[in-house]
């Protein structure tokens, strides 16, 4: 596979593991306009984070293993399917403003939603997306093996699509995100919400 990036950052690739560099203060987020008195509870409009992708045409499934250090709230290891600034889609494992650990996923069309999915007590999950025509599912996973579905929805992505890795950190510092064991298969799903 040949990767592109969106706002290039370092990566490092090795033994299986991909290695992203997350800048500080870089999110994919549309903001509605909606503002917070206090705290961190509405993200702000970014569209900097670092995205490493190649494009995929039809259906497909891509399954990545990931983790980072969880230090600061909104760092996130996620994946993404993308068709331009104003239309993508995101699955995170990410460090939320309620200081957990959690399955989390953002639909963007104009403007973004956000969802938080289950707590995880883990240090490390596996991502999957699903994609069947204009139909899309998000998956969970501890074990690599069995999958549970966050989030199924439909995006306009265009007939090949831009496909891969997200590294995001929204108010910190920024740090490392690692991928091991990415795997894209060109393949169509029987049950897209099983996620096989």
């Amino acid at each position: 596979m040949e990767f592109q990036w969106i706002n290039e950052s370092t990566v490092t690739e090795r033994d299986g593991m991909i290695s992203i560099l997350a800048p500080e203060h870089t999110d994919f987020f549309c903001n509605s306009g909606a503002e917070a008195e206090e705290g961190d509870a509405v993200p702000d409009s970014l569209c900097n984070a670092p995205f490493y992708y190649t494009e995929v045409e039809g259906d497909f499934v891509l399954r990545v293993k990931v983790s980072h250090d969880f230090k600061q709230t909104y760092d996130s290891c996620s994946i993404m399917v993308f068709k331009d600034l104003t239309h993508w889609a995101k699955a995170c494992f990410e460090l939320t403003d309620f200081g957990t650990r959690a399955m989390v996923s953002v639909v963007t069309k104009d403007v973004s939603d956000d969802a938080n999915g289950p707590n995880v007590d883990a240090d490390a999950v596996w991502l999957q997306m699903c994609r069947k025509g204009d139909a899309f599912a998000f998956h969970y996973s501890l074990d690599g093996e069995h999958f549970y579905m966050m989030r199924f929805f439909t995006l306009d992505a265009g007939k090949v699509a831009k496909v891969g890795l997200l590294a995001q950190a929204p108010t910190g510092e920024g740090g490392e995100r690692r991928y091991e064991h990415l795997s894209i298969e060109h393949r169509t799903v029987a049950n897209i919400r099983m996620g096989e």
